[in-house]
């Protein structure tokens, strides 16, 4: 005859069967949903997704190729899996606010419990996923805006927040982005047109300098990498031309040495394997204004050709976040640390400032993807299957 205690005992043993078997039935869900991605079903297969690395590693292929909802449930599974610590990276709060984002991309309501567990760990992140669902769910974009504040502030240089922030912004203020521009002074942008090859151009790429220096139009310098040490140590001294020399690709030196020319300089940047169209080349010849930039579809602002008058706001704002980023985050991926990151950075700190009443007096024109592909031209260009990508640098 069974007593009391025999059937507790009996009970917690089928309760904890209960669980594991739960837990089985939802480890297998989980599993599933990598079906609809071979890349991320061969991580697993080589790393499982037993730890918050691999949980971390899996979440991310899927949310960069679109895949928004099962990249929600790898994020918090990476979530449930922490141990909360915050020196253990990648930061618990880090997998909770890309779940919460990733749920409202699939269009999904977000519980207050979580956004109150994500306020637990971090005030800034907070404000950004509670910013977003303002801006998305409730359409309040002004709300938005003031809610996100700069929280950007708390990401590195180019993350998504700095792309978000900005399509909100536009969606507030349109073109005047920066505030209205105060008098008649502009001071107008050079049709000066800079390249960079480090060294020994291959053919398509000298033959696309020469059609840019045949153009009457435009005064034209071509950097290499021991001129442009040399011009960098000359004007900026010692320790740029070491940072710039440190580069762990000619992309990454590219984008170091653009932000430096542009802002003393004044002029024109383009990345030299892509071209000037006839409809570009007059677009530069009627500008009449003190910065131009083009956004990508995903907002992100170009690196790969803008123009600007000297001393600029935007560009010194970029220089800080250069510096910042090649002291105290040397490996970063190339396009947030040095790349179209710090542009987009450098647009919200002054947006931001705009809307806490500090709108600069700078005439800058921003433009869209469509303009940018009216204004430049592609070009074949055997090169990039040569030469290492700067992706994996």
């Amino acid at each position: 005859m069974m007593t009391n205690d025999d059937i507790s005992a009996w009970d917690a043993v089928r309760t904890e069967e209960n669980e594991v078997s739960t837990q089985e039935n939802r480890k297998k869900e989980l599993i599933k949903l990598l079906d609809i991605n071979p890349r991320a079903k061969s991580v697993y297969d080589a790393k499982g997704c037993e730890t918050v690395e691999a949980c971390f590693e899996l979440a991310n292929i899927l949310h960069t190729d679109g895949q928004v909802l099962e990249a929600a449930s790898f994020y918090g599974e990476g979530f449930d899996l922490h141990d909360k610590n915050p020196a253990h990276y990648p930061l618990a709060q880090s997998f909770l606010q890309t779940k919460l984002l990733c749920l409202m991309k699939a269009g999904h309501s977000i519980e207050e419990k979580d956004l109150d567990t994500l306020k637990s760990f971090s005030i800034p992140y907070y404000n950004f996923i509670k910013g977003i669902q303002l801006g998305w769910q409730q359409n309040n974009v002004d709300l938005a805006l003031e809610t996100i504040g700069n929280a950007y502030e708390e990401f590195h240089t180019g993350e998504e927040i700095d792309n978000l922030y900005l399509e909100l912004a536009l969606k507030k203020f349109g073109s005047s982005l920066f505030g209205e521009v105060k008098g008649t002074s502009i001071k107008k942008i050079p049709n000066n047109l800079f390249f960079y090859w480090d060294k020994n151009p291959p053919e398509e790429i000298q033959q696309n300098i020469d059609y840019h220096q045949s153009i009457e139009s435009l005064s034209v310098k071509v950097f290499d990498k021991e001129e442009a040490a040399e011009w960098l140590y000359e004007n900026y001294g010692l320790e740029t031309r070491e940072l710039f020399l440190s580069a762990r690709h000619p992309a990454e030196a590219a984008d170091f040495l653009r932000v430096h020319v542009i802002n003393l300089l004044g002029g024109w940047w383009l990345d030299a394997d892509i071209r000037l169209s006839q409809e570009g080349i007059k677009f530069i010849d009627s500008v009449n204004s003190e910065g131009v930039y083009f956004l990508t579809r995903k907002f992100v602002v170009h690196n790969d050709f803008f123009g600007s008058a000297e001393n600029n706001p935007i560009l010194n704002d970029c220089l800080l976040s250069l510096y910042r980023n090649s002291y105290l985050h040397k490996g970063l991926f190339i396009a947030y640390k040095t790349g179209p990151g710090v542009f987009n950075r450098a647009f919200n700190r002054l947006i931001h400032r705009r809307d806490e009443g500090l709108s600069m007096e700078n005439k800058i024109e921003i433009y869209s993807q469509d303009d940018f592909n009216q204004y430049i031209e592609e070009f074949h260009t055997p090169y990039k299957h040569i030469l290492p990508s700067w992706y994996t640098a």
